[in-house]
């Protein structure tokens, strides 16, 4: 007569029939008032009203524990107990709740008005692992729903390992997991748990994503290559990862294409080169540790260069290699192996490595780099000059002997001259420049005769007149 909603009425109706035991007439009054959700596959439990008779089945039904104090239990608990005993979540050995009326009842209404999340997380607070999964499989539930109802409450209760064995005994191939198995790993990886994720794809055997996380274990956090040392049983697990993935791939190429759908893939080209960087990096890691143990290590930067990173880390590692070396000739083997095997920009490389030995006072080294890099047999014609003259466009105040020898060292004299030239000595670039062909030799000393004309240099601008 008044318009309210009877719903509440109902509600309340069908939770006084179960209290009362009446189940039949509780069903039929949560009928009128209890509706199935719109989504199947939505993240929550259902309503709060459907969730409400569910908490009331199940805090009804207790485990029946027999105690030893019995002859005290007062005689209303006693009658409870003796009521409830056929009814009661008896464990069974095995784990598995056996089935009775409240059991059954939770089901039918979890089935007919909660979403696919409520029926396996109660399947899941009851034990029944294997049923949730089932239940995921046949509904086609999304990936969420897995994560949310089974897999989270899986390893937060220790019980990844279980969940593991299930899946692979309900499809030995995992291919019907592929999705929620992914989903997992993203999971995983967006909340920093590297260790479960890391256990999860050898569980996967995702042998290449497995290889990718050992490669974030060696590289995270450390802050010298001392610490890298103490951590190369990653790169050795890297390469067994890799080794392992070659294997199968040979095997499975000779019959029939297994359909490895959601393990990662790689051309066993790109294997075979991931296992030269590691056999490299490892090489690389031995050599910068001993440098930091016996204190030769200078360069400290925000982050430490692995050949994990960029080419621009790549190149860093290639430089740290013939800085921290007792002598630039002692790392360059390895530097330039990383410069040949990634194909990375060389002229730029030995040109940060003069410029920091200038920064450090260290002439003769930069010789010596020159020489290596020459008798390299893969430098081009002027490499060496454009090293020089790169050092110098940045470092003007190297001193006088030290300048002239490493311009001496230089192949061209066109580039003598232009090097004099730009450190301002104007007689030195006078000298080299008559040397030239008589053509060339008038051009540049033209050209010098000017530069002293607008440097007020009197001296060097009347013999370059007096030749011409």
């Amino acid at each position: 007569k008044s318009g309210l909603d009877p719903g509440g009425a109902w509600h309340a109706w069908g939770m006084a029939c179960l209290k009362a035991g009446n189940l039949s007439s509780a069903r039929e009054k949560f009928n009128r008032c209890l509706k199935p959700p719109m989504d199947l596959n939505q993240l929550n439990h259902g309503s709060r009203l459907v969730q409400d008779v569910i908490q009331y089945l199940e805090s009804t039904v207790k485990p029946i524990l027999i105690a030893d104090d019995d002859y005290f239990t007062t005689l209303r608990e006693l009658e409870a107990t003796l009521r409830t005993r056929s009814l009661s979540l008896e464990m069974m050995c095995e784990g598995k709740i056996q089935h009775n009326s409240y059991y059954q009842e939770c089901l039918f209404y979890l089935h007919s008005y909660g979403t696919n999340l409520a029926i396996i997380s109660f399947y899941m607070r009851h034990d029944c692992m294997r049923e949730a999964l089932l239940h995921l499989l046949n509904k086609e539930s999304p990936a969420e729903v897995f994560i949310e109802g089974i897999f989270i409450p899986s390893y937060e209760s220790g019980k990844l390992h279980m969940l593991e064995n299930l899946l692979e005994t309900i499809d030995p191939g995992l291919e019907s997991w592929g999705v929620y198995l992914i989903a997992a790993c993203k999971y995983l990886q967006r909340k920093n748990y590297y260790h479960i994720l890391y256990e999860l794809q050898q569980f996967m055997k995702d042998h290449v994503r497995a290889a990718m996380t050992c490669i974030r274990f060696f590289t995270h956090g450390a802050k010298s290559y001392t610490e890298l040392g103490g951590k190369q049983t990653w790169l050795l697990k890297i390469k067994d990862h890799l080794k392992v993935y070659l294997q199968e791939v040979s095997r499975s190429s000779g019959r029939k294409k297994m359909a490895f759908t959601f393990r990662k893939k790689m051309s066993a080209t790109d294997v075979s080169r991931h296992i030269n960087t590691v056999d490299l990096q490892m090489e690389v890691t031995k050599f910068l540790h001993r440098c930091e143990s016996s204190g030769n290590s200078q360069m400290t930067g925000s982050s430490l260069p692995t050949l994990f990173g960029n080419n621009n880390m790549k190149m860093d590692v290639a430089c740290k290699v013939m800085l921290e070396g007792k002598n630039i000739e002692e790392g360059f083997g390895i530097a330039f192996r990383v410069l040949q095997d990634f194909q990375l920009e060389a002229t730029e490389v030995y040109s940060k490595v003069a410029k920091q030995l200038v920064k450090q006072q260290k002439y003769s080294e930069i010789r010596q780099l020159l020489k290596c890099v020459n008798e390299s047999g893969v430098a081009a014609k002027n490499d060496g000059d454009n090293i020089i003259l790169n050092c110098l466009n940045e470092f003007r105040n190297i001193p006088a002997e030290d300048l002239d020898n490493l311009i001496q060292d230089m192949d061209s004299d066109e580039n003598k001259i232009q090097a004099y030239v730009m450190c301002n000595k104007l007689r030195s670039a006078y000298l080299v420049s008559v040397r030239q062909e008589k053509t060339r030799a008038v051009q540049l000393v033209q050209h010098v005769r000017q530069l002293a004309e607008n440097s007020g240099d009197d001296v060097v601008k009347a013999i370059c007149a007096q030749w011409l």
